[in-house]
């Protein structure tokens, strides 16, 4: 009897890539498809304000990617629902939930937020800003990173934008491209390396401000994502690092997002 996490494990995998259910193309495209989605949303943004004659519209596009990222996710899940479904599989089953085991992954998820996220963002942070900025004090450009909204979508981005974010930034990465990219070059280094190059060029267009900041960010990441990689090779769920994520998105729009 297959549960949620056999479904999306190893040897179901590669029973379903050798039956040629899992097109090739299906883990690159996922990798692509979520940093695309977001140069793409916010360019259009970008356009609409210009449009409305919005001051500086090139900054104020910065503030509103936790409202306008929700199309990015439903982008992303509609390829997911579309590759899950020529697999014979639904879409959650990437999740692998599984309700006996919440009393471990629950404690997990409260680990990765307390324990993994602050060692491996800020335990770099130094070394990062000298990388790419030469200096460890650099001066961020404005709404880099606090970001200020009006009231409605700023109470959007604190309810509604971070489960969905977080979940489906999961089900992208983790869930779906790097069981798949593994089972196709049966070589765990190489499948963790791509998935994460990518899972961290992700957060540097998050807003995209100038390479230089994108190169910080990028570098910052990278840390934080081989993490949640090698956890999810571990557990083979995604239920802790989702609720790990949960946390880790909503005390972001908690303390980097001001009412304007």
């Amino acid at each position: 009897m297959n549960t949620p996490a056999s479904i999306n494990s190893g040897e179901a995998i590669q029973i379903r890539l050798s039956k040629g259910l899992i097109p090739h193309f299906g883990p690159f495209l996922m990798l692509v498809a979520r940093p695309l989605f977001i140069l793409l949303t916010q360019g259009f943004t970008f356009l609409l304000f210009k449009y409305l004659n919005v001051p500086d519209a090139g900054i104020a596009v910065r503030n509103w990617w936790t409202v306008t990222g929700t199309l990015v996710d439903f982008g992303c899940l509609g390829l997911l629902i579309w590759l899950t479904k020529r697999e014979g599989i639904h879409l959650f089953d990437l999740i692998g939930f599984i309700k006996s085991r919440l009393k471990t992954d629950i404690p997990l998820g409260f680990g990765i937020f307390i324990i993994v996220f602050p060692v491996t963002i800020f335990g770099c942070a130094k070394l990062t800003m000298l990388i790419a900025y030469g200096s460890t004090n650099p001066v961020f450009p404005e709404h880099t990173f606090i970001r200020t909204l009006p009231l409605l979508a700023a109470i959007y981005s604190r309810v509604l934008w971070w489960p969905i974010w977080s979940a489906t930034e999961e089900m992208t990465y983790d869930g779906y491209a790097l069981p798949r990219l593994k089972a196709m070059t049966n070589s765990t280094w190489l499948s963790v390396s791509v998935v994460c190059f990518f899972y961290s060029i992700q957060h540097s267009v998050l807003p995209w401000v100038n390479m230089q900041h994108a190169l910080y960010v990028f570098l910052t990441f990278i840390p934080l994502t081989i993490a949640l990689t090698l956890i999810y090779l571990r557990v083979r769920r995604l239920t802790p690092l989702i609720i790990g994520h949960w946390m880790m998105d909503f005390f972001s729009t908690i303390f980097m997002i001001h009412i304007g």
